[in-house]
């Protein structure tokens, strides 16, 4: 994909064919100067942005923060198809390395968020369950079950939020040219901001868990089977349960999709650190 785009670049005058030949010299010297910013480059930059702007206006969509992390892994992944940043990570092997450990924090924490959502959703179950049977045991075990689950995804979010403040090298070195410097420059944010939004997303999981959970705690279930309880309460915490479920059931294919856009970013630097040919 990336070689024909380039190729679509390179001649970006096609009217010239239709001017006089006088204006030809200048439609030689414009394709012989290099592209300060491909549009693969700029693709990812604006992803980059979305995140940035998600983060600040709605980081408790689980769903929206999640596209937007696939979406950044899918145009890094296209860019890193790409010969100027292989030749970037290989003249900034520091930076390589940072990469390379940040993406497997990355890669180990959504796996382990998989893995909690998993759990979550059977406590969930277990608990909408027992609401309506009026099984305060079962009701109060559930609940343990799911703050555990809480706090798995509150420890996932402490850990990708070290990542996405992380200092990175800031310096290729000496005879690094300005595209190479915006290349590294902009590898270094794909990773800080997906670190940043897998925060959010886990933290955003672990604020509903934790507000159904809650809302329960009234219910008479929970109280021992206290039959003057108002009714109201028990609708409320089984609608926060149905409505954290829903956004369990709706998350768990886009957690499985950004897990393997992480892992194939890894294996793509891997791959450029390690040439096979």
């Amino acid at each position: 994909m990336a070689p024909s785009f380039g190729r679509s670049i390179s001649f970006p005058l096609s009217p010239a064919r239709s001017k006089p030949r006088a204006a030809a010299p200048c439609h030689v010297r414009s394709i012989s100067l290099p592209c300060r910013s491909h549009p693969l480059l700029s693709h990812l930059q604006s992803h980059i942005a979305a995140v940035r702007s998600w983060l600040i206006q709605d980081a408790s969509s689980l769903s929206a923060g999640l596209a937007h992390i696939h979406a950044l892994h899918a145009a890094l992944a296209d860019l890193l198809l790409l010969p100027d940043p292989q030749d970037t990570l290989r003249r900034a092997t520091a930076t390589a390395d940072r990469l390379l450990d940040a993406f497997l924090l990355l890669a180990d924490a959504h796996q382990g968020f998989q893995e909690a959502l998993l759990d979550l959703r059977q406590d969930v179950a277990e608990a909408r369950a027992a609401l309506r049977r009026g099984d305060a045991a079962r009701l109060a075990s559930a609940v343990r079950s799911q703050r555990r689950a809480e706090k798995e995804l509150s420890r996932l979010a402490s850990t990708v939020s070290a990542a996405a403040t992380a200092k990175y090298p800031s310096r290729l070195g000496l005879g690094a040219t300005a595209e190479e410097t915006e290349m590294a420059a902009a590898l270094m944010d794909a990773a800080a901001a997906s670190a940043a939004a897998s925060a959010a997303v886990f933290s955003a999981a672990a604020s509903m868990s934790s507000a159904a959970a809650s809302s329960c705690k009234k219910t008479p279930a929970f109280a021992a089977f206290a039959k003057k309880a108002s009714p109201e309460t028990a609708e409320v915490a089984l609608d926060r349960f149905e409505e954290l479920e829903r956004c369990i059931e709706e998350s768990e294919s886009s957690c499985h999709k950004v897990f393997r856009g992480i892992l194939h970013t890894r294996v793509a630097l891997l791959n450029i650190q390690t040439p096979t040919f």
